[in-house]
């Protein structure tokens, strides 16, 4: 297991119920969507496998609903029952009863508000698989996670690909060093099996693939994303 953890979000919308007899009301919507590509990570996109909370479900791992994942803004939790999870075809759909707490008075305001719009997951990587996409972009596919909270979002937050980024640097064999000035191309023939001049690209100067002066050159998205990560291993 991973022993770094990771969050990724989702767009899909969060949907608000008010509750019986007064009480706050109820959010629900899908932590996770299967077999989605995700935004460019840094270099790589990811999906989440169908069964890939299966593990955590079925050995009842407790999850908390936090929002934002802040501790100070506890929600629900499996433990209490008052945090539900289900896997569906779609994906891991969730449904927390709001607490008759600041915390939960403020986040049903918000939801009524129409201000809480998408969903978040955290979770340790159990095991994953690297291929790449009909376009040849590095792609990584989460096939089975421990999953810690579930969390109604606001905005989408910086999503925390370290781990990912590491796996791919133990894929294809290269240091995150390496890696992270690797072009798109050069990871791509790496994981189909090809080969590629390590030396090279060990020599490259992070200024030069700036300039584009690397043949298939890598983005300045990709650049910056994979010196974050690199920062946060180091």
């Amino acid at each position: 297991m991973s022993a770094l953890l990771e969050r990724r979000n989702t767009t899909k919308a969060v949907e608000y119920r008010d509750g019986d007899s007064g009480g706050e009301g109820t959010l629900s919507g899908y932590a996770s969507v299967y077999l989605r590509y995700s935004q460019n990570l840094g270099g790589f996109v990811e999906q989440v496998a169908r069964g890939a909370f299966a593990k955590s479900l079925g050995d009842k791992v407790p999850v908390l609903a936090r929002y934002n994942h802040e501790d100070e803004w506890l929600l629900g939790t499996t433990e209490a029952g008052t945090l539900q999870l289900a896997d569906d075809e779609i994906g891991l759909a969730y449904e927390v009863e709001l607490p008759p707490t600041n915390a939960g008075k403020d986040v049903a305001i918000l939801a009524k508000r129409g201000d809480i719009r998408y969903s978040s997951f955290a979770f340790y990587t159990l095991e994953d698989e690297w291929s790449v996409t009909e376009q040849g972009f590095p792609l990584r596919t989460l096939i089975s996670v421990q999953l810690t909270d579930v969390a109604p979002v606001n905005s989408p937050a910086y999503l925390d690909t370290t781990a990912g980024v590491r796996s791919l640097a133990d894929r294809v064999g290269l240091e995150v060093d390496t890696l992270t000035v690797a072009t798109t191309e050069e990871i791509r023939s790496l994981l189909l099996g090809e080969r590629i001049d390590i030396p090279a690209v060990e020599a490259r100067s992070e200024e030069q693939v700036e300039l584009g002066l690397v043949a298939g050159e890598t983005h300045a998205y990709e650049l910056t994303e994979r010196r974050r990560e690199l920062e946060r291993l180091r």
